[in-house]
């Protein structure tokens, strides 16, 4: 099914960024959402602004028919409830289809993390010798230290990073700004490489970027998840990798070395205590599994 571009989306996604500050990757997937759900209006006759209850639920059920999954289609949701309310809002429409549209159930999947093991195997992963390896083994250090985001850690800027303090300024979703100290691992890694490889990686090019690809521009984050996949690949780790990985290890290990939940809410910037309450089952997990192998009655 093509996707149709439409001007009201175009309106929408520039609003969601003035008003909110959506990262460009959200925005591009409400973006192709919406367009995707404009071409399946398009096929039925239907203007995107008429669109009547029953028919978005007529079109959930298709996306439960076609196979997509149920996060898939709540991003979608999501996405068509804020694009209504804009439409709303700006008197194009008269009522919002998605009043009384529930959201499908989503089951709360544990994040993938690494034993502490599996990250010092990866943190070591990289050549030292090629500036890439030193770049990469720097981002890697400054990640699991950090629990950034990996949107965060491409985009971090040479005056978000305060060596001497030992703290980033981070922007985060919404571009809320929090302040993360770094550790002396990361700082120490961080100054090996900007005095070793940074300079080789930007060729004389002037750049803000932190940690510029080998073409001295921002990095991708598909470069990153490349990268990052390769050195897991060199560490010998079998596990099933995400680019969130090693921000899903931050976080169960402070837990599981006793820090406060809320005091990691903050660390990974989330505005819903909720959202980080997850780790302690990560953590739970962990220590059922590691009684179960150990305990002589597990």
């Amino acid at each position: 099914m093509p996707a149709i571009d439409h001007p009201l989306i175009d309106r929408f996604i520039d609003a969601l960024w003035l008003e909110k500050g959506l990262s460009a990757h959200t925005r591009s997937a409400y973006r192709s959402d919406l367009a995707h759900f404009n071409g399946w209006l398009e096929s039925r006759g239907v203007p995107l602004p008429n669109v009547a209850r029953n028919l978005l639920l007529e079109y959930l059920a298709w996306r439960l028919n076609a196979g997509y999954v149920a996060r898939s289609t709540a991003r979608f949701l999501s996405g068509a409830r804020g694009f209504y309310r804009f439409l709303l809002r700006e008197g194009v429409i008269k009522a919002d289809p998605t009043l009384q549209v529930d959201m499908p159930q989503l089951g709360r999947s544990l994040p993938k993390s690494l034993s502490e093991a599996d990250v010092d195997a990866l943190l070591a992963a990289p050549d030292l010798d090629d500036p890439l390896g030193l770049r990469d083994r720097a981002m890697f250090e400054v990640l699991y230290a950090c629990g950034l985001r990996v949107s965060e850690l491409i985009s971090l800027t040479l005056e978000q990073v305060n060596l001497r303090q030992g703290v980033l300024r981070v922007f985060g979703k919404g571009s809320k700004e929090r302040l993360v100290p770094m550790g002396e691992e990361a700082i120490v890694w961080i100054e090996r490489y900007m005095r070793e490889a940074r300079g080789f990686l930007l060729s004389g090019k002037p750049s803000a970027v932190l940690f510029p690809s080998l073409r001295g521009e921002q990095m991708t984050r598909q470069t990153f998840w490349h990268r990052i996949k390769r050195q897991a690949q060199v560490a010998g780790i079998t596990n099933t990798l995400s680019p969130h990985t090693l921000r899903h290890a931050f976080a169960t290990h402070l837990l599981n070395h006793g820090a406060d939940l809320r005091v990691v809410q903050i660390l990974l910037g989330h505005s819903d205590l909720s959202t980080t309450q997850i780790y302690t089952h990560v953590a739970r997990a962990r220590l059922q599994e590691l009684h179960a192998r150990h305990h002589p009655r597990g």
